[in-house]
């Protein structure tokens, strides 16, 4: 059932006795003011048992902002069981007394694992805009200018060649073939030969042959292509045994289809055998352990292999306001449209225009962007030519659908044939005589071949033209520096780790990023608090340790010799209002020690 925390603070508790050690304007300091304002255990009931059964569960809002806390150190799941333990500035931050051990490593595994199957990630991140919202850094009356950017981030699955990829495929199946049929791995592989597969060595390492030799590396790889099909005949008879549908039915196949995409995307059949495929097929997966990753480049130079982050961000407060996960060979502009309706949503603001750079600049895009009546300023991309004019240098008039050359020679327009009569005619190009190119004096500046030059028309050329006039003119200098924005959030969510992915597969690593993202806009409305040197009124349980420590304090004047138990008493109570360095280290010991 739905474990839930006190809306009432208590004396006892480290934000109370050691915020001001931590410092309040201290990330940690900032993440125990928010206390219910940010999380709420009812939030997250649906995670819970309704009927009220059960022990009640660790408070959801604890676990929740200890995933930020997690996000923000970047620690593992056991450092962080650890410092919520042990750390007087996760214990200030979480609003737990100093000897309280709020949680173990598997319970903060399993709250992760329910926000990510029920996707309720974005949850979390959406209270960071909501914050901003309460807090006038969006407000409503103002229209966003967003920047979209994307970078690239590293898979988690071990890439490896074709020889050890076809192997693991192998270990995968032999795995699940062990499992359904109650025997260990080492035993079934060696009763089938496959021994080799399962030692501790890799394949390679294992296979004693001349790599310099073609005939030997075929035969190997033809082996290996053996066992393999092998193995997918023995899953189809296994499989024709189990319930369909069943679990272990469904292990069975998701590990037989992987293996079967290794085979279909590396090995080419031919007279003489199997074959490495040469070239890279397209959706190739280069790990059994992480099938959703793939080979991803941000430039022709710069290649990884992972996914692919998206963001958008208020150019204004530099809030992100959206974020997406997609596959790592995906075009930068996949489903921009859709994180512009999401910021829309979430942010509660209407987007005015969207900013982003040339691989947001192709047609399409500006096309999609048109049609939903938004504004979008991309840079065009560079057209060349090698060492002749490019078409930019030809002056195209849509409108009158005439178009002119650097020499003033005008082309001739063509057309796309109607489909039916009554359609109206599209202007696909234009021409200019053979006759006229041949007698100019720029043609070896212009035309390679024996006939005249051809420009082709785009389908959004109308859009596009219009994107290179605002390129050429003094208006899009202010657009370039705000799209530098989401430059600079993405160097922020670097810096919070989310260039190597944590976890296996695309919606674990979105839920990553999600974090991520919150912790940057986070710390970003601490930073403004910050600066702006807001004084927080003392709160209801700091006027009542107040209280509390002056009559501590008549008690020991009027009853000197009134025991430990108001020695204790006192002391609990004067921490709070201790601000020496030695406290940090006191708060790791016993706190019942007298300072008298």
């Amino acid at each position: 059932m739905l474990g839930r925390r006190s809306d009432q603070r208590g004396l006892f508790e480290a934000d109370v006795q050691y915020l001001d050690v931590v410092g309040e304007d201290s990330f940690y300091g900032f993440l125990a003011t928010l206390r219910r304002e940010v999380f709420r255990d009812e939030d997250f009931a649906e995670f819970y048992a309704e009927d009220g059964n059960g022990r009640p569960s660790r408070p959801p809002s604890l676990l929740a902002t200890a995933l930020l806390l997690q996000t923000y150190d970047r620690v593992s799941d056991q450092e962080a069981t650890e410092r919520a333990a042990f750390d007087v500035r996760w214990k200030v931050a979480l609003g737990i007394t100093i000897e309280e051990r709020p949680f173990a490593k598997s319970t903060l595994q399993l709250f992760r694992a329910q926000l990510v199957v029920h996707e309720e990630g974005a949850r979390i991140f959406e209270r960071s805009l909501a914050l901003a919202r309460a807090r006038g850094f969006v407000p409503r009356q103002r229209r966003m200018r967003l920047a979209l950017d994307t970078t690239y981030i590293l898979g988690r699955g071990a890439v490896k060649d074709t020889y050890n990829l076809l192997a693991d495929g192998i270990v995968l199946v032999l795995r699940e073939l062990a499992r359904s049929t109650a025997s260990e791995l080492a035993a079934y592989a060696a009763a089938r030969g496959m021994d080799r597969y399962v030692s501790e060595r890799s394949l390679k390492g294992e296979a004693e042959l001349d790599w310099d030799s073609a005939e030997e590396r075929a035969r190997l790889l033809q082996g290996i292509v053996t066992d393999a099909e092998r193995l997918l005949d023995e899953v189809r008879t296994q499989r024709g045994e189990l319930s369909a549908g069943s679990p272990e039915d469904a292990r069975l196949a998701q590990a037989a289809e992987r293996l079967s995409q290794v085979l279909l995307q590396d090995i080419e059949r031919a007279d003489g055998g199997a074959q490495l495929r040469q070239g890279v097929a397209r959706e190739r997966m280069p790990s059994v352990h992480d099938p959703e990753m793939r080979h991803g480049r941000k430039s022709a130079q710069h290649r990884f292999d992972g996914h692919k982050a998206q963001i958008a961000v208020d150019t204004e407060s530099q809030l992100i306001t959206a974020v997406d996960v997609v596959a790592g060979n995906a075009p930068d502009n996949r489903g921009a449209l859709d994180l512009v309706e999401a910021s829309e949503r979430d942010a509660a603001a209407e987007v005015s225009e969207t900013v982003a750079d040339c691989a947001y600049g192709d047609g399409a895009t500006r096309q999609a962007f048109a049609d939903a009546g938004r504004a979008l300023v991309a840079k065009v991309a560079v057209t060349r030519n090698g060492e002749c004019f490019p078409k930019t240098d030809f002056t195209i008039d849509l409108d009158a659908e005439r178009c002119v050359c650097p020499a003033g020679q005008q082309g001739i327009a063509c057309y796309r044939r109607p489909a039916a009569p009554a359609e109206r005619r599209v202007l696909r190009g234009f021409r200019f005589r053979a006759e006229d190119c041949a007698a100019c004096p720029l043609r070896p500046r212009c035309v390679r071949g024996r006939g005249g030059r051809t420009i082709v028309v785009h389908p959004q050329e109308a859009l596009i033209q219009q994107a290179r006039a605002l390129q050429a003119s003094p208006d899009f200098a202010p657009y370039r520096r705000a799209r530098q924005a989401a430059e600079h959030r993405l160097a922020r969510l670097v810096q919070l780790g989310i260039r190597q992915a944590r976890y296996v597969g695309r919606a674990k690593t979105r839920f990553q990023l999600l974090m991520a993202a919150t912790v940057a806009n986070l710390t970003l409305l601490a930073g403004h608090a910050r600066a702006a040197g807001r004084e927080t009124p003392p709160s209801p349980a700091a006027t009542l340790l107040s209280a509390l420590c002056s009559l501590i304090a008549l008690q020991i004047v009027i009853w000197p010799h009134g025991g430990a138990r108001w020695r204790r008493l006192a002391t609990h109570a004067g921490a709070g209002t201790r601000s020496s360095p030695a406290l940090f280290a006191h708060a790791r010991m016993a706190p019942c020690r007298p300072y008298f």
